[in-house]
């Protein structure tokens, strides 16, 4: 099993995961030797703190401050992370591609009602090409 699919299926609480489109972010090909190559970019788990530094510094974007801003707009992240529905498809012009991804798991919590006592959550933010950020949560697993 990758490393992506280890993180989706809520294996690796403790990692962070990234997408980067390849005209996303400079120095696409040396992330990708970091990381998985998928169709237009590259994937990569990394380890909490780590990949939140890493994040920050290829995209000059703090992580927690960008998954805030887009927590505002609700959008439907595809099930490998690597892209998305733009909730501004319809008003704005495209392209809609996924510029970048960035996705934590959290883990069970019992104590609290809805999606969190069911099971792991991952969340999701993409940031749109049109400007727009979005997200989306689901369980570990159940896609």
């Amino acid at each position: 099993m990758s490393d992506r699919e280890e993180f989706l299926a809520g294996d690796r609480p403790e990692d962070v995961f990234m997408y980067f489109a390849d005209d996303a972010v400079s120095g696409i090909d040396a992330l990708a030797g970091h990381g998985e190559r998928v169709d237009g970019g590259v994937v990569l788990v990394v380890e909490g703190d780590s990949g939140r530094s890493a994040f920050q510094r290829a995209t000059d974007t703090d992580p927690m401050a960008f998954a805030k801003q887009a927590m505002a707009n609700d959008g439907s992240v595809d099930a490998d992370c690597t892209g998305g529905v733009c909730p501004d498809t319809d008003e704005t012009e495209g392209p809609h591609d996924a510029r970048f991804v960035f996705a934590f798991a959290e883990e069970q919590n019992e104590e609290v009602e809805g999606l969190y006592a069911e099971g792991d959550v991952i969340h999701a933010y993409v940031q749109c090409t049109c400007g727009t950020p979005y997200s989306e949560k689901w369980l570990a697993g159940e896609r």
